[in-house]
């Protein structure tokens, strides 16, 4: 699963935290304060921070600032707080933050806001991987119907991080029609793989009511069986 860094003062809330998040599956290490945080930002690299606000060194809002000028601001960061105010809210959000949760945290709550996390930091590792492939540069390419050879474009390249590339190409030769089902269907069965075959998080994720996904996976001849590990 994930790797998860809990940064809190309070003994009995990094110990809840770490009962919760790991029976969940995910890897978590913890902190006390800014220092240890600090350390443990740099030689775990997590996925996601809960990071309590009031600390007797340095708070969370000024820890926050400090890693988003420093490009360290890479993951989600979700801060947690039983006193603060609506400003220190608005404030660690314009700085960076993914989430503000008020103590005491629900357990409903806590794995919601962590489940919205870990989703932004999957797609953004995605997106921050569809990028031109450097063997691409200087070869040719035949297109279809065509036998001159012409420039090849960057290919495009899908990663699901962690995992292997999925390179997609298409035949731009063809009808509208069939071009559009062509990235249809390679655009659903990355989201089916992205979310191991489950169709509710695949509707979440397109935009599409489930029965309406069904039809339209159908339609286009997709292997719903493709990258499911167990039936939602």
């Amino acid at each position: 699963m994930a790797n998860i860094l809990v940064v809190d003062d309070e003994l009995g809330i990094r110990d809840l935290l770490f009962e919760i998040l790991n029976d969940e599956g995910h890897n978590v290490e913890l902190a006390e304060n800014a220092a240890e945080a600090r350390a443990a930002r740099l030689r775990a690299r997590p996925d996601l921070v809960l990071l309590d606000i009031w600390m007797p060194d340095t708070d969370g809002v000024s820890l926050l600032k400090e890693w988003a000028t420093t490009g360290l601001l890479s993951m989600p960061v979700i801060m947690m707080s039983g006193h603060a105010t609506i400003d220190t809210a608005v404030d660690a959000t314009r700085i960076g933050a993914f989430a503000f949760l008020e103590k005491p945290i629900t357990l409903q709550k806590l794995l919601k806001a962590v489940e919205q996390g870990l989703a932004r930091e999957t797609a953004r590792r995605a997106a921050a991987a569809v990028v031109p492939s450097p063997s691409a540069y200087g070869a040719v390419v035949t297109i279809v119907g065509d036998n001159s050879p012409v420039p090849m474009l960057p290919t495009i390249v899908a990663v699901a991080d962690p995992g292997p590339q999925s390179v997609q190409s298409f035949d731009l030769d063809r009808p509208l029609r069939d071009a559009r089902d062509g990235f249809e269907k390679a655009y659903f069965e990355f989201h089916l793989a992205m979310e191991h075959g489950s169709m509710t998080r695949v509707a979440e994720k397109t935009g599409l009511e489930r029965t309406h996904l069904y039809r339209k996976l159908k339609q286009l001849g997709v292997d719903l069986s493709r990258g499911r590990k167990s039936a939602v």
